[in-house]
Order: structure tokens, then sequence, then C-alpha cells
């Protein structure tokens, strides 16, 4: 039972460290429109753009 407490105790602090990550991700995305910017950044795009969510509709500009 002090198992499944400590663990319910800590959701807050993962949901505030999962929206931060969402939040960055969606930042470093908008900042970086296009793909041709160099190829470090590219590699970055394709993670940061599954970690903010960018499927389907939300996409880069140049992925359309």
């Amino acid at each position: 039972m002090e198992l499944l407490l400590s663990i319910w105790a800590a959701i807050p602090e993962w949901v505030q460290a999962l929206c931060g990550v969402l939040s960055a991700a969606t930042a470093v995305t908008a900042l970086t429109p296009t793909t041709h910017d160099n190829t470090i950044v590219n590699g970055l795009l394709k993670v940061m753009n599954v970690l903010a969510g960018n499927v389907l509709k939300n996409t880069n500009a140049d992925d359309v």
C-alpha cells in the first residue's frame, strides 16, 4: 500500500516533466520550420517532432 501511495504522490512531478518536454519540443520545431537547416538539426528535428506530437496535419513547412 505504501508503494502505491508513493507512486501516486510522484504523478504530478511526472506530468510536469512531460509537459516541459512537450513544450520544449514544440518550441524547437517551431523555430526550425524547414529541414534544410543542416544535417544535425534534421536528426534532432525528427526526434523533436515525435516528442512534440507533430504528426498528420501538424507538420513542418517543408513536410507538406
